[in-house]
């Protein structure tokens, strides 16, 4: 998401040396660029055009701080003002969930058809059961949850929902394709009432594209659950669809929030920067892969900072926070600092522990540019596929070998390969990133970090020279 503009201002940053002020004839080369990378990732044409305008405004005249050049002050400057085009003028608490209501707090899902409501629905329920809620950028625990649908028409929808609750473990209210989507609203309410849930959300159908019944119905939903938000799900893949279906729905509905799904996928990344002009409301989730953990709320400037190539690192190390053990991670280091051998049993441990992060590629996706392209390198663009393998060629071993490597001569390797079910190249290809990870452990229990970092830089490219990024560019 958001490559071409991310690589085109790479470039043009590295040609804008040597100047003390920004002048419209050094930014008008950059600013073309901008434009073009925009219109290229299906960002709408007024949008696009407000914009360059915003940024053109903001740039002429401005001094160019001697630790800077012009190429990385004007970076600056389109990073606050992606920041503001994102909803960050909005203000921080814009992006939070408001459920100060009286309980129970209802969610009205709102969207076309094949746009995620029903896998949101279940992320969302999750996210919320887990006490990842903010309010006033403070946590307010976990919230007691319940998911019905009032999809009548899609095939297997509400079966879909019930699925996902039981793969969450949130509770599910049956309802049934014979009912009236606002019976099963009513039912729904009164249940959620009578057994003191704190949070009630309604899945609700969609159609393959906008008509007016589809837009009644949801009408009348509406009026009947007074919801505290009503949130927009949008197909980051429909890119200029995505600004037309918005601006329908928020006609009709009084929207308080976005949700953006699949941004792992192809798309081009224009109708985040779309849909939340067309609207006005702030985009409050993204969906950042199909696993139902894959849901993160949206922060313009951190989001901001990803396109231009920056990086995400406070997100990557809240995500760390969450889901590390850091009992398991305290155990790892105090071995290493008693002199205790490193072996396939920790490394097995340590790969168990990555991938609770959860997705390899939106965890590379947070890095500065340089550092994930890298990753994304070495990986093949595969990181998850390439995490399975190796648990699998892992988990082909006995404890005893994976305690004393040195056991493994051919026979054991074909065996292991056999159930893993991989060539034996790959058992190999394992070993020896083994025994080169146990001579960096080695080298920092002696204390030489410095060696072992030059040892990362001649393994990933990422040295003297190691491209990517915008130069030092510095906030």
């Amino acid at each position: 998401m958001f490559d071409n503009l991310t690589n085109r201002l790479s470039r043009i940053v590295k040609t804008m040396r040597g100047e003390a002020r920004l002048t419209e004839a050094n930014t008008q080369e950059m600013l073309r660029e901008v434009r073009m990378a925009l219109l290229e990732a299906d960002v709408s044409l007024p949008v696009v055009r407000e914009f360059i305008a915003q940024v053109k405004e903001k740039s002429l005249g401005q001094d160019v701080v001697s630790s800077l050049n012009p190429g990385q002050a004007l970076v600056g400057i389109v990073s606050r003002e992606l920041t503001a085009l994102m909803g960050g003028d909005l203000g921080p608490e814009a992006s939070e969930l408001s459920l100060a209501a009286q309980p129970p707090a209802v969610i009205l899902m709102a969207g076309l058809q094949g746009a995620g409501k029903t896998t949101t629905s279940g992320k969302l329920a999750k996210w919320l059961s887990e006490g990842e809620h903010l309010q006033h950028s403070r946590k307010t625990g976990r919230k007691k949850v319940l998911l019905v649908s009032a999809d009548v028409y899609r095939p297997a929808a509400i079966d879909q929902l019930k699925a996902v609750a039981a793969q969450i473990g949130v509770d599910f209210l049956p309802s049934d394709a014979s009912q009236k989507p606002e019976d099963i609203a009513r039912a729904a309410l009164d249940h959620a009432r009578r057994h003191h849930y704190d949070v009630l959300i309604v899945d609700t159908a969609g159609r393959l594209g906008i008509d007016e019944a589809m837009m009644h119905e949801i009408r009348a939903l509406h009026d009947l659950l007074d919801p505290v938000e009503t949130l927009f799900v949008v197909d980051a893949m429909q890119g200029q669809d995505a600004v037309n279906v918005a601006r329908a729905f928020a006609q009709a509905l009084p929207l308080t929030g976005i949700v953006m799904t699949k941004l792992d996928g192809d798309a081009r990344g224009g109708a985040a920067l779309s849909v939340r002009q067309i609207t006005g409301k702030p985009l409050k989730f993204v969906g950042v892969s199909e696993k139902l953990d894959g849901l993160e709320p949206f922060y313009p400037e951190r989001m901001a900072q990803r396109i231009l190539g920056m990086g995400d690192i406070v997100s990557l190390v809240e995500q760390a926070q969450k889901n590390i053990d850091v009992a398991e991670a305290q155990k790892l280091a105090a071995k290493l600092k008693s002199g205790d051998r490193f072996d396939l049993n920790d490394f097995r441990e340590q790969l168990q522990q990555v991938k609770k992060l959860g997705d390899m590629g939106s965890l590379l996706e947070k890095l500065p540019a340089q550092f994930s392209q890298a990753a994304s390198q070495l990986q093949g663009g595969q990181a998850d596929k390439q995490l399975g393998r190796t648990e699998g060629i892992l988990n082909s071993m006995t404890p005893q070998e994976r305690a004393k490597p040195d056991l493994l001569k051919a026979s054991r390797k074909r065996r292991i390969a056999a159930g893993a079910g991989v060539p034996v190249q790959e058992v190999n290809r394992l070993l020896k990133q083994f025994e080169q990870m146990q001579g960096m452990m080695k080298q920092m229990k002696k204390g030489g970090m410095a060696k072992v970092m030059r040892a990362m830089g001649g393994m990933t490219g990422m040295g003297k020279g190691g491209g990517g990024g915008f130069g030092g560019f510095r906030r």
